[in-house]
C-alpha cells in the first residue's frame, strides 16, 4: 500500500495521540474514558481541525468499520486536494451510532467534511497496522492486490543501495523532530 506524504506524516501523530491517551501517570488503562472526553470536546476542537486533524480524529477511534479496503487504500494514497467527497466515501464505511451523530456535528463546520475523510483514513491506517484487528470487511481478492503491491515495492528498490540509508535518515529526522539530538 502506498501512502501519500500527507497521510504518512499524520499517521505517526495519530498513533502517538492514541498512545498518549491509553494510560494515566499511574499506568492505569484510561483510553475509554479519555475517548469519551475527546468526543465531548469535538465542538471546541473544530477551529484547529484543519491544521491538527489528528487531535480530533482520535475521537472517532473504534467508531468506524471499513467495508472496502480497496477504497480506503486508494484514499490514503491521495493528497487532500484529491480527496473524494464524504458522501462518496461513506458507502465504504460503517459508522457506529455515536460516531454517526458525532459526524453530523462535525459536518456543520466548513472544514468538517475534509476532517471526517482524514479521520477515516487515519483510523483505517491505525487498524490496518494493528496486527490483531481485521482492517476491513469484504477482503475478497485483497491478498492478491497486497502481494502485487509488495512485488512492485521490491522492484522499486531492487539494486537501490540507498534505500537503507534513506530509511535511517528519515528515522533520524523523526527523532530530531521529537527533540532528540541527531545520531550521525
Amino acid at each position: 500500500m502506498r501512502l501519500s506524504p500527507f497521510f504518512h506524516e499524520l499517521k505517526s501523530a495519530y498513533d502517538a495521540e492514541l498512545d498518549d491517551m491509553c494510560s494515566d501517570s499511574g499506568g492505569n488503562d484510561v483510553l475509554a474514558s479519555r475517548l469519551l472526553a475527546k468526543r465531548d470536546q469535538i465542538p471546541s476542537l473544530m477551529p484547529m481541525i484543519k491544521n491538527y486533524p489528528e487531535m480530533g480524529a482520535v475521537a472517532f477511534h473504534t467508531g468506524i468499520n471499513f467495508v472496502s479496503g480497496k477504497v480506503m487504500d486508494a484514499l490514503v494514497a491521495r493528497e487532500p486536494n484529491e480527496f473524494p467527497s464524504w458522501a462518496t466515501l461513506l458507502p465504504s464505511l460503517e459508522l457506529a451510532g455515536w460516531a454517526s451523530k458525532l459526524a453530523k456535528t462535525v459536518l456543520v463546520h466548513p472544514d468538517g467534511e475534509q476532517f471526517l475523510i482524514v479521520a477515516a483514513g487515519l483510523e483505517y491506517l491505525h487498524c490496518k497496522s494493528d496486527a490483531g484487528i481485521p482492517h476491513h470487511a469484504g477482503a475478497d481478492g485483497d491478498d492478491e492486490d497486497e502481494e502485487e503491491n509488495r512485488d512492485q515495492n521490491r522492484n522499486d528498490y531492487d539494486g537501490d543501495e540507498d534505500a537503507d540509508s534513506d530509511l535511517a535518515e528519515a528515522g533520524s529526522d523523526w527523532m530530531v523532530e521529537q527533540g532528540f539530538d541527531r545520531n550521525n
